[in-house]
């Protein structure tokens, strides 16, 4: 620190008198995590706060890094915390409150999207933001435009690793038959094989009989635009159902696979391949018979 740089000024603030503007969803076991910490050893680095031009006499803040710090120290009853004021604006509280979320190891992405949007309904262009948070000006408007689309079958996809954002964007943008052109050049550029181009086209299979969005049940004039605190539970619900299908399918595939071996061992048994012939049951179904051929030649 240098002589011109000023130490920033910590206060003592009444948690009471501290608003949440715009209030994030907390993972649970990282939240006790946090209260386990701050209890402990205490808090190692106060929040940010601005102060409000109120009328009233009794001063009130608006917090713009911490929410997870101030919610522990609630949670642990204490009435005041450490904080660092500062006079900023409304857009720049949100700048830098985005900023400490992409800085934190494990920032969760949909919170990424919700600040993106956020943003973009203040008027920041597509380059500004991208100028702001230091992402690509092509994955914010790649982002932004699935998200005025409603695109909630993508972007989960998308969140979860199952399809590459561009190869979204080109589903987005495509009719019927583009879309399988979309994924037949994902598989020849190597972005969708194995497991990801059949979940790809389960996501597409869905999203074309039930629609972009989740809530499939709500007619479309009925159905506002997609509010990002809405893609953000939605995200929750269906993550989760992702990942129990794909547990579901491995457990499947090694049941399959335990079969297929059984087959193998007892087949190279000549007293079992004669029993087979003694009953008239030395033929079996082709994908079976070629499951076994190709794990014998392995």
């Amino acid at each position: 620190m240098t002589n011109n740089q000023k130490a920033p000024n910590v206060k003592m603030i009444p948690v009471d008198r501290i608003t949440v503007l715009n209030p994030r969803d907390r993972n649970k076991k990282a939240f006790r995590q946090i209260v386990d910490s701050i209890s402990k050893v205490g808090l190692k680095k106060p929040i940010t706060i601005s102060l409000c031009k109120t009328s009233n006499e009794e001063s009130k803040y608006e917090l713009v890094c911490g929410q997870g710090r101030l919610e522990a120290f609630i949670s642990l009853g204490q009435q005041e915390i450490p904080a660092i004021v500062v006079d900023v604006s409304e857009e720049d509280r949100l700048i830098m409150s985005l900023v400490e979320n992409l800085a934190r190891r494990q920032h969760r992405p949909m919170e990424l999207l919700h600040d993106i949007g956020e943003l973009k309904k203040r008027g920041y262009s597509d380059t500004d933001i991208a100028k702001k948070i230091g992402l690509s000006r092509e994955y914010v408007h790649a982002i932004i435009h699935l998200l005025e689309e409603g695109e909630e079958r993508l972007l989960i996809a998308v969140e979860t690793g199952q399809i590459p954002l561009s190869v979204a964007l080109d589903i987005a943008e495509s009719d019927v038959e583009g879309v399988q052109e979309a994924l037949a050049e994902a598989y020849e550029k190597g972005l969708l094989r194995g497991k990801k181009l059949l979940t790809a086209k389960r996501v597409v299979e869905r999203r074309r009989r039930q629609g972009k969005a989740l809530d499939s049940a709500k007619s479309k004039e009925g159905r506002t635009r997609i509010s990002t605190n809405t893609l953000v539970r939605v995200y929750k619900k269906e993550a989760d159902r992702q990942r129990l299908m794909i547990k579901k399918a491995e457990v499947t595939q090694n049941r399959l696979l335990f079969v297929v071996e059984a087959m193998r061992t007892l087949l190279a048994d000549e007293n079992f391949t004669t029993l087979l012939r003694a009953e008239e049951l030395s033929t079996m179904p082709r994908p079976l018979a070629d499951l076994i051929e190709t794990r014998t030649g392995s």
